[in-house]
């Protein structure tokens, strides 16, 4: 990409997007597109035709999204797989349209079967059935990789799609009815230290193993995968290739908060999947991989936390 390139960034207020504006400014990119829901509603298709016609980006970053947790996936399902469908339809479609010759659409792992061999290749992809709590989202984004393909078939553009791992870092959502996981778990070891209280709750048992992967890290390889001439389409998985426990994660994320106190597993809420760690070879095979280790992004993570101010923290 040259660094005069045009470039929009949709959701670019979400924790992703506005990592990859960060990494892109960080870079020296000096055209950067930006728009606010309320400049730009992305379920309206004809704004977003207007949007991209008047604007022609030379490169695309789709990083909008209806997102959220266990609890928010298996209650909000209808509009979890409508919302997504809408966002990455009206904006694939138009970036053709207009000429937007190079994309990067973000997936997520839950695209890949419930039970499907650890790690995950790309190749599992549609092998078995999903995780049950999840699947709405999980088949809008499988839409999305799907159209990315039938876009670079049928007229030979260069559309990417990446699949991250769990993700976290600034700017991430601390809604405890819609978080992921670390971020209610930095949420809630903060408050139980702010009240001093003896125990830390967490969901299910604290058994399923899962990967993190600092969100800075995914804008670095969000924008590697653009700037490489040699990437054309594919899909690629993005991660650390190192998994831990919930119990684990809950455990440093207390070291780092400072809270002292137990922590209790409530069995009675879902584990979901089991385990779920990328396959990460072929990413590195290209020459990019994760820098951040977990402790080191939870601190930065904490970090901006606090800096936003806990009770403000949405």
């Amino acid at each position: 990409m040259k660094k005069s390139a045009k470039i929009y960034i949709a959701g670019h207020r979400g924790m992703v997007g506005s990592a990859i504006v960060r990494k892109l400014q960080t870079k020296g990119y000096s055209d950067i597109i930006t728009r606010t829901h309320e400049e730009l509603d992305l379920l309206d298709q004809t704004a977003v035709n207007a949007f991209l016609q008047n604007e022609k980006p030379d490169y695309l970053f789709l990083a909008a999204a209806r997102v959220g947790g266990i609890h928010a996936n298996n209650v909000y399902r209808a509009d979890f797989i409508y919302q997504n469908l809408m966002i990455e339809a009206n904006l694939i479609h138009a970036a053709h349209e207009v000429g937007v010759n190079r994309l990067l659409f973000l997936g997520s792992s839950c695209i890949y079967p419930r039970d499907c061999a650890q790690p995950i290749k790309e190749e599992y992809l549609l092998t078995g059935p999903l995780e049950p709590t999840n699947e709405p989202y999980a088949i809008a984004k499988i839409a999305g990789i799907k159209l990315c393909e039938a876009y670079n078939r049928q007229h030979g553009r260069r559309y990417v799609s990446v699949m991250p791992t769990n993700l976290y870092g600034p700017n991430d959502n601390y809604d405890l009815n819609n978080s992921h996981v670390v971020p209610a778990l930095v949420r809630k070891a903060h408050e139980a230290k702010q009240r001093g209280e003896p125990k830390l709750d967490v969901w299910g048992t604290g058994k399923p193993m899962r990967e993190f992967l600092y969100v800075d890290d995914m804008a670095d390889a969000c924008v590697f995968l653009m700037e490489s001439e040699s990437v054309t389409e594919g899909l690629y998985n993005v991660g650390t290739g190192n998994d831990v426990t919930i119990r684990e994660l809950a455990e440093t994320i207390m070291a780092v908060v400072g809270f002292k106190g137990e922590i209790n597993f409530d069995a009675s809420k879902p584990d979901g999947t089991p385990r779920k760690l990328l396959e990460v070879s072929l990413l590195k095979g290209i020459g990019w991989q994760s820098q951040t280790p977990l402790v080191e992004g939870i601190r930065q993570t904490y970090s901006a936390y606090c800096a936003i101010g806990a009770g403000l923290a949405r």
